[in-house]
C-alpha cells in the first residue's frame, strides 16, 4: 500500500509552523505555547484517523485503534515532537507524521487489527528545556519518579508540573506504562548523518544504538569588578571552566573507538561585561558504542574537573542521563528487512550514533528503528531536510511491518 506523499508533506509543513523562531528553524520546547499548538494539531489528526486520544502524566500523546484482542498488548508507532533551539522540521516530527500516516492507511484500508495499534508523540526527547533528554520515554519505562519530576526545572526555575499545568496538562496522571500492555515499538527517524544519501539507499535498519551520558558541571568562583580586581586576586569561574573544557576533546580522542565528547551548552553568571563571573554551568555529552569507553571518559572528565578544585574555586558534577549501548530486537529487525524486500525498497543495516526514545523503550518491549536519508547529513539546524518520497518509503516499511505485528499470532 502506497503512502500518501501529499498528506505526509502537509503534516510536516503544518507542524513546522509551530515554532518560536520563524524563518530561523524550529524551536519547540516542551510545554511551550508552540508545544500546545503542535499537540492540538497532532490530537486533531489522530481523531480524524479514528483513534481514541489520551495524554499521560508527562504529556505524551497516545492515539489508539482498538484491536480484536481488546486486552491485548499494543503495537506502538511514533517518535517525539519537541526540538532543539533553531533545529529542523524533521528530527522527531518525521517519525510522528509516519505514525499518523500508518494510522491513515489502516483507516483507508479498513484494517481491523488483532492487536491494538497506538500512535505516539513523545515529549522532551531532546532535553532542550529540562535537561537530560529522553524524558517522555523514560517516564513510560518507569525510570522517573514523581518526586524527581517535581525537582526537574528549566533555566527560569519552572518545574515540569508547573509547566504542564500552564498548557492544561495533568501531572497527576500515571506516566509509567505497564510493559505487558506493549507488544512492540517502531520508530522512524531521519539518519542525521550522510551514509544513506551517499550510498543512495532508502532505509537504514538500525541494529544498535550508542551508549551515552550527560553531565552537568557547575564551577563556582567569586564575582568582582573587572577593572579593580587584580589578576592574581581573581576567582574567575569562566576562566576555570574554559581551561577544563579545552582538555575534554583530547580525552575522547585518546579513548578512541569512535568515542566523542561535546560541550554543547553553557551559562555564565552574572553574565555582565564588567563583572568577573562567579558561576558557570555547562553540559558534557559523552558517547561511545561500548559502555567501558563511556565509563572511562566519565571518570577522566571528573578527574580533570576535580583537579581545579581549590579554596576559591568549587566544582560539582551531576550525571543527568546515563544510557547503556542497546542492541535492538533481532526478530523485528528481520521483519523490517522482509518488508523492505517485499516492497523492493533498498536498505542496509547500520548503528546509531545518536540517542533515541527507541533505546529507552527497548528495556521494556521489542523495538525496531529505521532511518531515512538526511540531505548532506545535516540535522539540528534549519537546513535539515529529507525528501518526501524518502519519508513515504519509510512509512510503507513501517506500515507493512505494523500489519505483521498486529496480526493474530
Amino acid at each position: 500500500m502506497k503512502a500518501n506523499q501529499e498528506r505526509i508533506e502537509k503534516h510536516i509543513k503544518n507542524l513546522s509552523h509551530f515554532t518560536a523562531t520563524p524563518n530561523q528553524g524550529t524551536t519547540r520546547l516542551t510545554y511551550s505555547e508552540e508545544d500546545l499548538q503542535a499537540r492540538t494539531y497532532i490530537k486533531e489528526q489522530m481523531k480524524a484517523y479514528g483513534l481514541e486520544v489520551r495524554e499521560d502524566g508527562l504529556g505524551n500523546i497516545f492515539g489508539r485503534l482498538e484491536g480484536e484482542k481488546k486486552d491485548g498488548p499494543s503495537v506502538i508507532v511514533g517518535s517525539h515532537f519537541d526540538s532543539v533551539p533553531n533545529g529542523g522540521d524533521y528530527d522527531g516530527p518525521a517519525g510522528v507524521v509516519a505514525g499518523l500516516e500508518v494510522a491513515a492507511l489502516f483507516q483507508e484500508n479498513r484494517v481491523k487489527p488483532a492487536y491494538p495499534l497506538e500512535i505516539i508523540a513523545m515529549v522532551e526527547e531532546e532535553g532542550s528545556r529540562f535537561g537530560g533528554g529522553l524524558m517522555g520515554s523514560r517516564g513510560i519505562a518507569g525510570y522517573l519518579q514523581k518526586d524527581a519530576i517535581q525537582q526537574m526545572k528549566d533555566k527560569d526555575g519552572i518545574s515540569v508540573p508547573e509547566a504542564m499545568k500552564k498548557i492544561g496538562l495533568d501531572p497527576s496522571l500515571e506516566m509509567k506504562r505497564n510493559p505487558e500492555t506493549i507488544k512492540a515499538f517502531l520508530e522512524m527517524h531521519i539518519e542525521q548523518g550522510p551514509v544513506l544519501e551517499e550510498e543512495q539507499i532508502s532505509i537504514g535498519v538500525v541494529e544498535s544504538i550508542v551508549g551515552l551520558t550527560q553531565l552537568e558541571v557547575t564551577i563556582t568562583g567569586k564575582a568582582g569588578h573587572a577593572g579593580t580586581t587584580p589578576m592574581d586576586r581573581r576567582s574567575d569561574a569562566l576562566v576555570t571552566a574554559a581551561n577544563i573544557i579545552a582538555k575534554l576533546p583530547q580525552i575522547a580522542i585518546e579513548e578512541g573507538e569512535g568515542t566523542v565528547a561535546t560541550v554543547g551548552r553553557h551559562e555564565v553568571f552574572p553574565n555582565g561585561a564588567n563583572v568577573i563571573p562567579d558561576k558557570v554551568v555547562f553540559s558534557v555529552d559523552i558517547r561511545s558504542s561500548k559502555e567501558i569507553h563511556v565509563k572511562n571518559v566519565v571518570q577522566k572528565v571528573k578527574d580533570v574537573i576535580n583537579s581545579y578544585e581549590m579554596d576559591n574555586i568549587q566544582t560539582t558534577v551531576e550525571q543527568s542521563l546515563y544510557m547503556q549501548p542497546k542492541e535492538l530486537n533481532k526478530e523485528i529487525r528481520s521483519l523490517l528487512k522482509d518488508s523492505c524486500e517485499q516492497l523492493d525498497i533498498s536498505y542496509l543495516t547500520m548503528n546509531s550514533g545518536a540517542g533515541h526514545d527507541a533505546m529507552v523503550l527497548s528495556d521494556i518491549t521489542d523495538v525496531g528503528l529505521i532511518f531515512v536519508p538526511s540531505k548532506e547529513g545535516l540535522s539540528h539546524c534549519p537546513e535539515e531536510w529529507t525528501a518526501i518520497h524518502e519519508l513515504a518509503a519509510g512509512v510503507e516499511v513501517l506500515y507493512e511491518t505494523t500489519l505483521k505485528l498486529t496480526e493474530e499470532s
